[in-house]
C-alpha cells in the first residue's frame, strides 16, 4: 500500500467496483487517531440497502459513521475538530443526491470546493480521504439526465483534484498515484 502523509486531502477515483472504497478505507484505517466516515448513500431500494450494510460491515468498530446525503461541507465542518481521519464516500452519490433533490449542483460543488480551500479548514491535524467515481471514460450516455450527471461528475472530480494533495486512480483493484 502506498504511504499517505498526515495533513493531506487525498482523492481516490475509479470506476464501479474498481476497489476505490476499499483502498481509501484501508489507507485511512492505517492512520492513528479517531476516525469518522461520512456516508452519502441513501437506501432507496433493497439493493442499495445491501450495499450500505456491506460498507458498514467493512468498517472497523472504532469508526464513527456520520450519514449526510446533501450537506457534506457541514458534516465535514463538524468532523474536523473531533476526528483525526475523515473519509467521505462517495462524492458522486452526493452529486446524485443533489440532482435528485433539485439543488443547484454547480453552486453546491463550488461551496464544497471553497470549503476545502479555506486555510482555516485545510487539514493540518487531520487527514481527509475523498472517494469519487470516474464516469467519463465510457460511452456518451443516451439520455439528457445521464449526460448531465456525467458532466457534473467530471467537473466535480477536476475541481476536487485541483485542491487535493494526492490523487489515486483505481483500476482492477490497483491504485496508481496520478498526483
Amino acid at each position: 500500500m502506498m504511504s499517505i502523509c498526515k495533513g493531506k486531502i487525498v482523492l481516490v477515483i475509479g470506476g464501479a467496483r474498481s476497489g476505490k472504497s476499499s483502498f481509501a478505507l484501508k489507507s485511512a484505517d492505517s492512520k492513528t487517531g479517531k476516525k469518522a466516515y461520512i456516508a452519502t448513500a441513501q437506501a432507496f431500494d433493497t439493493e442499495m440497502e445491501e450495499r450500505i450494510k456491506r460498507h458498514k460491515n467493512e468498517r472497523p468498530d472504532d469508526w464513527a459513521t456520520l450519514e449526510e446525503p446533501l450537506n457534506i461541507a457541514y458534516a465535514l465542518g463538524e468532523a474536523v475538530n473531533k476526528y483525526d481521519v475523515v473519509l467521505i464516500d462517495c462524492l458522486t452519490l452526493w452529486l446524485s443526491n443533489l440532482m435528485h433533490a433539485g439543488r443547484d449542483v454547480d453552486a453546491e460543488i463550488d461551496r464544497f470546493v471553497n470549503f476545502l480551500k479555506d486555510p482555516e479548514l485545510r487539514p493540518d491535524k487531520y487527514e481527509l480521504f475523498l472517494v469519487s467515481n470516474e464516469v467519463g471514460m465510457g460511452i456518451v450516455p443516451e439520455n439528457r439526465l445521464s449526460r448531465q450527471f456525467r458532466d457534473f461528475a467530471g467537473v466535480l472530480n477536476q475541481k476536487i483534484a485541483q485542491v487535493a494533495d494526492e490523487v489515486y486512480l483505481m483500476a482492477a483493484g490497483i491504485a496508481t498515484k496520478i498526483k
